[in-house]
């Protein structure tokens, strides 16, 4: 075996000592770091957990002065744990490509960090360890993540089926688009009964997507309306001022800390939503009002 494979195949540290160029650099490693995560694009990995190994080595900046053990100087192992804990509890990822990019992204967040070198591996999808490992260098870094504080909290109005169809519908959205908070328009099912899978995992999805259907039935209603179905999109389409109509599966089916509701029960979903995106309030139009949420609610008549 060549040096150049036998650094491919080794550890992050024996690499970072491979690359190193110039006046070295103080490094930290976090090596076998075991999570049970639900990760994977096949169908077969939804709604199920695997375990996913991470090493992770970081290079930094050497400290000026006495370190006199105080952990506030230093770049603590607890920063890299803290940033896999976030990647994964952001959103549910398809690629460990993405989720070791997010990690990195947050470890060079820290000042004293200069390189990283980031590999996960899936232990449970074959006879071997399934994995990508990659290297981000703070000048080739994007800017950090917004904070959550700085993201636009919206107005989260749902809309029965009789409320889409009332003719004075766009002038009451103008009225509440007058009011300053980004709007976001969600609906249930519409009047067609969706087909019945009897599989559980499978009516969540055709629930969702009746949903969805509905959704673009009122987006046509008004060119003003465009229909999302990603939160990179919403925070985005929130920040131009955007009405936007929520379509639900890629957000629910994504979520980390999914609803506890059925895409049948419309209404507890959006109140779901409306807690996730942290709404300044949940208007409920033709419908009753869900009986529990964090969000302030009021009850609108058709």
């Amino acid at each position: 075996m060549t040096n150049e494979i036998a650094q491919a195949f080794a550890h992050p540290t024996a690499r970072a000592d491979a690359m190193a160029e110039g006046t070295p650099l103080d490094r930290i490693s976090l090596r076998d770091h075991i999570v049970e995560v639900e990760i994977g694009a096949f169908q077969a990995e939804r709604g199920t957990t695997q375990r996913v190994s991470f090493n992770v080595v970081v290079e930094v900046s050497p400290l000026t002065g006495p370190i006199d053990d105080d952990v506030d100087r230093i770049l603590s192992y607890d920063k890299v744990t803290e940033a896999i804990a976030a990647a994964l509890a952001f959103e549910r990822l398809n690629l460990l490509e993405t989720l070791a990019d997010k990690v990195a992204e947050l470890i060079l967040i820290e000042p004293q960090a200069v390189r990283v070198f980031v590999r996960i591996e899936k232990l449970d999808r074959g006879p071997g360890a399934l994995g990508v490992e990659i290297l981000r260098a703070r000048e080739n870094t994007a800017t950090p993540p917004e904070d959550i504080d700085d993201l636009p909290h919206p107005r989260v109005i749902y809309l029965s089926n009789a409320a889409i169809h009332e003719p004075d519908l766009g002038q009451r959205l103008d009225t509440l688009a007058g009011l300053g908070d980004p709007i976001i328009l969600c609906v249930g099912s519409g009047e067609a009964p969706a087909p019945d899978a009897r599989h559980k995992m499978a009516q969540r999805r055709i629930d969702l997507l009746a949903i969805e259907q509905n959704a673009w039935c009122l987006a046509g209603k008004d060119d003003r309306f465009i229909v999302v179905d990603t939160r990179t999109e919403l925070d985005w389409a929130m920040r131009q001022g955007q009405i936007s109509v929520w379509a639900p599966s890629k957000i629910v089916l994504d979520a980390v800390d999914g609803p506890s509701a059925s895409p049948k029960d419309a209404v507890a979903l959006v109140a779901w939503f409306a807690d996730l995106l942290e709404a300044t309030e949940l208007l409920v139009v033709g419908a009753d009002a869900p009986t529990s949420q964090k969000t302030p609610t009021r009850r609108i008549d058709v």
